[in-house]
């Protein structure tokens, strides 16, 4: 009976958030959220924790490259592990879109255009709380093509980092 409730109430969740998400339009782009900035400005070290990596182990290898570089050029030192100041962790996915605002006056057999879309999450915990006290997120058109996929996470993590707090650069 659990089962079936849990499916219900999932179902149901579905079927409203369904036509509310095809209705408006997706937005891309950097957001970040910051809490304590202070205590985020004196952090100086950090050691990566398990996030939800790529499952492409070259495209996780440079994501984790282009995250070091942009918390090394704000003045943090990784740490291979044990104790550390604040803990690092991504979480990405890759999904299809599809364009459905120019498809009204369309042929009804014209296929609606499709595109690739990454979405990445950055995370700075405090090491002792657990507490995000940086995380951004982006949203954006991609090529999936593997040779230009490196270009497009360092452009890609450089545009997130620049949503770092000021305040806290070193």
């Amino acid at each position: 009976m659990r089962i079936s409730r849990a499916s219900f109430i999932l179902v149901c969740v579905w079927l409203v958030a369904s036509p509310l998400a095809a209705v408006g339009q997706t937005k891309y782009g950097v957001s970040v959220k910051t809490s304590k900035p202070a205590a985020l400005a004196k952090a100086k070290t950090y050691v990566w924790t398990k996030g939800s990596p790529s499952f492409n182990k070259s495209v996780d290898a440079m994501i984790v490259a282009a995250v070091d570089r942009e918390l090394g050029a704000r003045g943090f030192m990784k740490l291979p592990s044990g104790p550390s100041d604040v803990t690092a962790s991504y979480a990405s996915l890759g999904r299809t879109d599809v364009e459905v605002k120019n498809t009204k006056n369309a042929p009804k057999d014209a296929a609606a255009r499709e595109y690739a879309v990454g979405t990445l999450v950055v995370d700075l915990h405090d090491a002792t709380s657990s507490e995000v006290l940086f995380r951004v997120r982006t949203d954006t058109p991609i090529e999936r093509d593997i040779a230009t996929i490196e270009a497009t996470i360092n452009k890609v993590v450089a545009a997130m980092f620049e949503k770092y707090p000021a305040s806290s650069k070193r």
